[in-house]
C-alpha cells in the first residue's frame, strides 16, 4: 500500500491526513492548534504542522504530501529570507480602504478582465497595498511575497533563513498552485500568469513572486532534515498544494455542474467550471481550481453564526432549533430574517444589520424564529448560488458541507430552498483530502478517482415561497439602510 499524506493549514488549526494512495482511506491522522487573531507570525504554522506530522505517525512511510491552506494570506519576505511582519489573513479587514484605492486606481472592470477579481480586504494585493501605505519601511524591505501554502511548502523542502533551516533562503525556490495563485489579485486565471504591473501598483515595487505549478506537478522533495523528527526519506514527492476551497472541491471529487455550498462561520459558494469569470462587480471571484479548471466563488459573512445567535436567543442547542424549525411550516407563517448580523459581502453591505421581518402576532413563537434563522441562512447562499450562475455556471446538483450541514432541518429546508437536488457527503476533513489526492497525483502522474462518501440525500420539495418571501424583505431591509 502505498501512503500520501494531505495537510490543511486553516485558520484555527492544522490538521494532517496520511491516505492510501489508491483508495483515500484515511490511515491514520493528526492535528495541532493555530493561535487566534488575523495576523499570525507564519512560525506557528510551521510548529503547528510539524506537530501536527508527529501527532500522525510522522512521514517514514509516506510517498507524497501536499499543502492545503487558508488563502489571500500575506506572508512577506525578505531578501533573507525572514519573515518581516506577522502574516495578515485572509479575514483582516484592515486592508478595506486599500482594496478601494486600487479598485478606484486600476477601474474594477479592467481589474476583472485582467485576473478575474475584483480587490477586496481578503486579498493579498490588498493587503500589500496596505503595507505600503502603513508600514512603508517594511514594504520596502519586501524581496518576495508568499501564500501560506506557499511558505509551508518552501518549509518542507528545508528552505527558510539562514540558521533555521538546511538549504537557507533560496526566494527562487518558492512555488505555488493556480487556485491559491488566483486568489493574490496579481495572477490571473485568465492568462495564466502574473500581472506584474497590478504587483507593483500595490507594493510599490517588483518582488520575488513563487513559480505557480502545473495541477499535479512535483515540486521537489522533502528535505530530510526539515522536520524536528526527521523527514522521512528524501525522496518524499512535495505537490503543489493549493487554496482551502479548491482542495476541498478536489477532496469532493466535484466536477462541471457541481456546486459546493459551505456553511461555516462564514459561507461560500463554488462551482467547478470550463471557463473562467469576470466579474466587475466583485461578487463572483474568478478563481482558479485545483484540477486545471476553474472555481467561480462567492462568499458570504454570515452562514453558521446565524444559526449560533439565534439558538443563544432561544436558549437551545443545535439540534433543539433543528426540531423547533421543523414544526414551522415553509415560509415560517410570513417571518423572515435577514441574516446581516457582521455586515454582509453578498450584497455589498458591509455595515448593514440583521433584521427580523413579517412579525405578526400569530407568526411570533419559537417555532417561526428558528425556521426563519435556517431559511434566511439558506437564502443567502442561494442568492450566491443566483450569482455564481449569472457567470453560466450550469448547476446540476448541490453538494452540501461544513458543520451545520449535518443538522437535520437544515438538510430538510435546504431541498425546499434550493431548485437542484442537494447532496450532504459525510463529514470530512476535504481539504486535507483534496491535497492528499493531490499528492497521490504528483506522484503517480495521474489523479485517482476516490469515492465520496454520503451521508444524506433529502429528497427534493422545492418551494418558491421561501424565496419569495426572503427577496422582498431582502430588498426592504437594502433600503431601510441606505
Amino acid at each position: 500500500m502505498t501512503l500520501v499524506a494531505g495537510v490543511d493549514s486553516s485558520t484555527q488549526s492544522c490538521k494532517v491526513l496520511v491516505t492510501d494512495a489508491e483508495t483515500g482511506r484515511i490511515v491514520r491522522s493528526g492535528r495541532a492548534a493555530h493561535p487566534d487573531g488575523t495576523e499570525v507570525d507564519p512560525e506557528a504554522w510551521w510548529q503547528a504542522l510539524c506537530t501536527a506530522v508527529a501527532d500522525a505517525g510522522g512521514l517514514a512511510d509516506v510517498a507524497a504530501i501536499s499543502v492545503g491552506g487558508q488563502q489571500h494570506g500575506m506572508v512577506a519576505l525578505d531578501a533573507d529570507g525572514h519573515v518581516i511582519r506577522p502574516a495578515l489573513l485572509w479575514n483582516d479587514t484592515r486592508s478595506a480602504a486599500a482594496a478601494a484605492a486600487l479598485t478606484a486606481e486600476v477601474g474594477a472592470d479592467a481589474y476583472a478582465e485582467r485576473t478575474g477579481v475584483v480587490p477586496v480586504a481578503s486579498f493579498t494585493a490588498s493587503k500589500l497595498r496596505w503595507l505600503r501605505d502603513e508600514e512603508p519601511g517594511n514594504a520596502a524591505r519586501v524581496a518576495a511575497v508568499a501564500l501560506p501554502h506557499d511558505w509551508l511548502s518552501w518549509r518542507l523542502r528545508g528552505y527558510g533563513p539562514e540558521g533555521t533551516s538546511p538549504l537557507g533562503p533560496v526566494l527562487t525556490e518558492l512555488f505555488t498552485d493556480r487556485s491559491d495563485a488566483s486568489g493574490t489579485a496579481y495572477w490571473s486565471a485568465i492568462t495564466n500568469d502574473y500581472d506584474r504591473a497590478l504587483l507593483v501598483a500595490a507594493l510599490g515595487h517588483d518582488a520575488v513572486l513563487p513559480r505557480v505549478l502545473a495541477p499535479g506537478e512535483a515540486g521537489g522533495v522533502v528535505h530530510p532534515a526539515a522536520l524536528p523528527t526527521g523527514g522521512g526519506s528524501a525522496s518524499i514527492v512535495v505537490g503543489p498544494g493549493a487554496g482551502d476551497n479548491a482542495a476541498a472541491a478536489f477532496g469532493l471529487g466535484a466536477t462541471s455542474g457541481d456546486v459546493i455550498v459551505s456553511i461555516g462561520t462564514s459561507g461560500t459558494v463554488f462551482a467547478v467550471t470550463d471557463s473562467p469569470s469576470r466579474d466587475a462587480s466583485g461578487i463572483v471571484a474568478g478563481f482558479a481550481d485545483a484540477s486545471g479548471a476553474y472555481l467561480p466563488l462567492v462568499a458570504t459573512l454570515n452562514a453558521a453564526r446565524v444559526l449560533d445567535a439565534v439558538a443563544g436567543l432561544l436558549g437551545v442547542d443545535y439540534d433543539e432549533l433543528g426540531r423547533l424549525a421543523l414544526q414551522a411550516e415553509p415560509g415560517a407563517g410570513g417571518a423572515v430574517l435577514v441574516p446581516w448580523f457582521e455586515g454582509e459581502r453578498t450584497p455589498n453591505l458591509p455595515d448593514a444589520t440583521a433584521g427580523l421581518l413579517g412579525l405578526t402576532l400569530a407568526n411570533t413563537t419559537r417555532s417561526t424564529v428558528a425556521r426563519a434563522a435556517v431559511e434566511g441562512l439558506l437564502c443567502g447562499l442561494a442568492d450566491g448560488l443566483e450569482a455564481v450562475r449569472g457567470q453560466g455556471v450550469d448547476a446540476r446538483r448541490i453538494l452540501l458541507i461544513g458543520g451545520a450541514a449535518q443538522n437535520t432541518a437544515v438538510q430538510t429546508i435546504a431541498a425546499q430552498v434550493f431548485a437542484v437536488p442537494v447532496l450532504v457527503p459525510a463529514p470530512g476533513e476535504y481539504v486535507a483530502l483534496g491535497a492528499a489526492r493531490q499528492a497521490a497525483w504528483a506522484l503517480e502522474g495521474v489523479a485517482p478517482e476516490w469515492p465520496l462518501a454520503t451521508a444524506a440525500g433529502p429528497a427534493s420539495d422545492h418551494r418558491p415561497i421561501i424565496a419569495l418571501q426572503y427577496a422582498a424583505a431582502r430588498d426592504t431591509r437594502a433600503a431601510e439602510l441606505a
